[in-house]
């Protein structure tokens, strides 16, 4: 019977510290509630807890999560249905009034992010819809953050996946999409033969540009060349002229030295031309001016003939 007590007691022990003690992981808060009433957090480590008084309501994960928002229907400004799937990120940053302050918080979060998708969407046109992503996160995300700021979640971000218009719809911007493709790769190519034609005709003008300056070159060098060779030819005449003068004035030099001055030359020379007339064939005509000059001529002959018998 001792036995028995004594197991009984020891039980009951192991039953109050079961209940009293709580051990909460890392990233895990806990809402204490005494007598149905707030009274605490429990955070990660051991915790102690007062048996049957305190009671752990809820434990709430401190990390990241993400909640799927279902596919909506919404119908855009020109009145186009479209499917919009989206996915919302949030934190729990104050257990106690994501406890107390909304019954359940992800439902409240998919609702409003309904509802303000809605209100988004009707504002916009299907092509501001399909370009629009992050305009129409960045708005959910202010229409949550003012309402869930009382619950006590933080909405860490925004993410719309998916834009579904309707079936025509999505055909008609299909083929549309085609035929603005099809009109570039036309613009494209006709760009590039433009360019073609233009590099070709550049290609062309500076050519002949080229070989006009090619031409003016060789030109400018044989009009040098030629230049050249008539100052070359000039000086070698102007040479010549000046070997020949040079070597007339050491003649009449040599012959002044011998004693023949330019009277004898001239009687000589009327000498020879006698010597010429002689012949029965040969006739000498003389200028009328002459005649005097022959008068002088004789009077140097004699001269001459004195000196010789001399």
């Amino acid at each position: 019977m001792g036995i028995a007590i004594v197991l009984l007691v020891l039980l009951i022990v192991i039953v109050i510290v079961a209940l009293s003690v709580k051990i909460v992981p890392q990233q895990k808060v806990g809402v204490v509630e005494r007598l149905g009433k707030f009274n605490r957090l429990l955070t990660p480590g051991v915790n102690i807890l007062v048996p049957i008084v305190d009671h752990v309501r809820v434990f709430h994960d401190l990390r990241i999560q993400q909640a799927n928002v279902p596919p909506q229907t919404v119908i855009t400004k020109d009145n186009v249905q479209v499917q919009i799937d989206t996915i919302i990120f949030y934190q729990i940053v104050a257990p106690d009034q994501a406890t107390y302050g909304i019954s359940d918080y992800v439902y409240g979060v998919r609702n409003i992010t309904t509802a303000t998708l809605r209100q988004i969407i009707g504002n916009m046109e299907l092509d501001e819809t399909l370009s629009g992503r992050e305009r129409i996160s960045s708005n959910i995300r202010l229409a949550l953050d003012e309402a869930t700021e009382k619950w006590g979640v933080r909405i860490e971000r925004v993410e719309v996946l998916d834009i579904k218009p309707p079936g025509d719809i999505q055909e008609a911007m299909d083929k549309q999409m085609k035929a603005e493709r099809n009109k570039r790769a036309i613009v494209l190519a006709a760009e590039a033969a433009k360019q073609d034609v233009i590099l070709r005709a550049e290609g062309d003008k500076q050519s002949k540009i080229l070989k006009a300056e090619g031409d003016k070159e060789a030109r400018i060098r044989e009009a040098e060349g030629l230049r050249q060779a008539q100052e070359l030819e000039a000086l070698g005449q102007a040479k010549a002229i000046e070997a020949v003068a040079a070597a007339e004035k050491v003649r009449i030099g040599l012959l002044r030295a011998a004693g023949l001055d330019e009277n004898v030359l001239a009687y000589r020379s009327f000498e020879a031309l006698a010597e010429i007339a002689k012949g029965p064939a040969n006739k000498v005509f003389l200028p009328v001016s002459a005649v005097e000059t022959l008068g002088s001529i004789g009077a140097i002959g004699e001269v001459f003939k004195a000196k010789s018998e001399k």
